[in-house]
């Protein structure tokens, strides 16, 4: 597929999907919407792919939804969106929402962000399970601020990565947040020089892609995204059935094995 709104590439078993729309600081649009979407559908069934990172083009992530596209919404969108197919039908509801899919996904998901990050573009990050950060760049939800509220199901992620006091506050006040108190407050998992934040995010999801079994991330990610709706008990029992199904996998054999010959290991997903 031709994409009109973000480049998409894959080396080194890492799929890339950068927001270009640098001369707009890669504000949302209903295309880069669809471009976006198709793109993680290629990454999720591309057997090539073991990690994916979600980035921008130059000195942006994402400020948000265009402007120009905000003034015309139709408030009957939010409902025709909601229409839209499921990610993966085997998982939960929760996760087949417009843009809280990205659990839904097998894969880690990196969100470099290597600019600003605002409203709609803060609302991916949340989604995406790592998020390493340039440490000179600004953060804030923006809603507030425009006279709307926290979207997309932010009010249930952002608490659940920073907590409910510092989620009121960023949600309340949609304040500048700097690089250095989103690392404080955990919004952040790394921060980075500048200049560094590629290499040192492309040497941990390179990492990932090489080292660690796909088969192994794909279940922990579903469960982590499942604890949120299981009680202690659920999650074991969960855990156990995951765990029979892995000592039975080639992924387990070979993690033995190349600890035992001290090489590095040739996992394949099975």
């Amino acid at each position: 597929m031709a994409y009109e709104h973000i480049l998409y590439e894959v080396s080194d078993k890492v799929a890339t999907l950068t927001l270009n729309r640098p001369d707009r600081m890669n504000a949302w649009t209903p295309t880069m919407e669809r471009d976006v979407r198709h793109a993680m559908e290629a990454s999720s069934a591309d057997d090539d792919v073991r990690v994916i990172v979600l980035t921008g083009a130059g000195r942006a992530f994402c400020a948000g939804a265009d402007m120009d596209a905000l003034k015309g919404l139709d408030p009957n969108d939010v409902r025709r969106a909601s229409n839209l197919p499921p990610f993966d039908m085997n998982r939960r509801p929760d996760w087949q929402t417009r843009y809280g899919f990205y659990p839904s996904i097998g894969k880690p998901v990196i969100a470099m962000l290597n600019g600003a990050t605002a409203g709609i573009g803060l609302v991916h990050a949340l989604y995406c399970d790592l998020r390493f950060a340039a440490d000179n760049i600004v953060f804030t939800t923006a809603f507030a601020r425009r006279g709307l509220i926290a979207e997309h199901g932010m009010s249930w992620m952002l608490p659940r990565i920073v907590g409910h006091a510092n989620a009121m506050d960023l949600l309340l006040s949609a304040r500048r947040v700097s690089s250095e108190e989103a690392f404080r407050i955990g919004l952040v998992n790394r921060l980075c020089a500048p200049e560094k934040l590629r290499e040192e995010t492309y040497a941990y999801a390179r990492d990932l892609a090489d080292m660690v079994s796909p088969s192994a991330m794909a279940v922990i990610k579903r469960q982590l995204y499942e604890v949120p709706f299981q009680t202690l008990a659920e999650a074991t029992i969960e855990a156990n059935r995951e765990m029979m199904v892995a000592l039975n996998g080639s992924d387990f054999r070979e993690g033995v094995a190349s600890f035992m010959e001290k090489r590095p290991p040739r996992f394949t997903g099975r």
